[in-house]
């Protein structure tokens, strides 16, 4: 991977995503997390119609707040396809927008804009550390053939600084967040059903990501993770070092699904627990990817429960085939 050029789009590979989460807190110290993703995909269609309204590529964005106080997300959802400078994704370095949103690189500051009918995002997110290369210098593979893989790298621990408006009420707000960037034409077997997969900013400098691949019986068809230590060092660990044991579930009063929220998680040598900050985290987003799914922020603690970091956690695949 070469920066900042692999930070922008990759029109010509099917999909593509610009994913941050991140734990903050307002001036009264309440807790909140947030989440905005941008997806671009090549459908296929219209490549050679020389039309400006041919849908050679579709722009998706999901955003969220998750409030403990309020128990449920705060979803907002924007779809369109690429065209007359009101949908795009620039290649070159990170440039997104979808309408009134957007997400847009200027060095090592991205700034997220998200305006929803009873939210708003406008946050600042400064990069202190470098890219971690997921998988294999940033090949990461997703099942047992290689064909199923895509490139992909993050950037944890982005300092963030901005205001998330709800219901009216604007708040200021500081905190952490994780960033991640993946594009590919086939990240998935045919086999595969859906992921879980883990992003933490540790506390004591260091980051973790984890996620593994499941098939129709629920059981793992790939896993992986990384780890970056405070010093700098990075450690990947293959499908056997990596254990998901679910460990308390919720179901969802809107679509039935049944997603398991808690966990218990072995990586190598460490066994980590993971616990959401709220357990109705799921994002009904039928009306534009076609599927619903749980993302929420959560606490990693160790086996004795001290805490060891926040992040996110995403569970896909358990209200239907991805």
């Amino acid at each position: 991977l070469q920066f900042p050029q692999d930070e922008g789009a990759h029109p010509e590979f099917r999909i593509e995503w610009w994913y941050v989460t991140g734990w903050v807190q307002d001036e009264r110290g309440a807790p909140l997390g947030f989440q905005v993703t941008f997806f671009r995909v090549r459908p296929g269609l219209g490549e050679t119609n020389p039309s400006r309204f041919a849908p050679r590529q579709i722009l998706f964005g999901h955003a969220a707040v998750a409030d403990p106080a309020l128990g449920r997300l705060r979803h907002a959802e924007r779809s369109a396809r690429d065209g007359f400078e009101l949908a795009f994704a620039r290649e070159g370095s990170v440039d997104v927008r979808l309408d009134d949103w957007s997400l847009r690189q200027d060095g090592d500051r991205y700034r997220a804009v998200v305006h929803g009918d009873d939210f708003s995002l406008q946050l600042d997110l400064d990069r202190g550390a470098p890219p971690l290369l997921q998988g294999d210098r940033g090949f990461s593979r997703k099942g047992p053939s290689e064909a199923s893989a895509s490139y992909y790298y993050s950037l944890p621990h982005l300092a963030v600084s901005g205001e998330i408006t709800v219901d009216g009420r604007r708040r200021t707000v500081t905190g952490e967040a994780w960033f991640d960037h993946e594009w590919s034409s086939d990240v998935m077997d045919e086999q595969a059903r859906g992921w879980d997969w883990l992003g933490v900013n540790l506390d004591d400098g260091g980051a973790l990501m984890a996620f593994r691949m499941r098939g129709a019986d629920g059981s793992a068809r790939w896993a992986a993770a990384t780890l970056r230590t405070a010093d700098g060092a990075v450690q990947t660990f293959s499908p056997a070092q990596i254990t998901w044991t679910p460990v308390r579930r919720w179901r969802s009063p809107r679509t039935g699904a049944d997603y398991p929220v808690a966990w218990r998680v072995r990586i190598g040598e460490r066994e980590f627990e993971v616990e959401p900050l709220m357990d109705d985290a799921e994002l009904d987003s039928r009306s534009s990817t076609g599927t619903s799914y749980w993302e929420g922020p959560v606490r990693l603690l160790d086996a004795g429960g001290a805490p060891l970091g926040r992040g996110y956690l995403e569970l896909t695949g358990y209200a239907g085939q991805l």
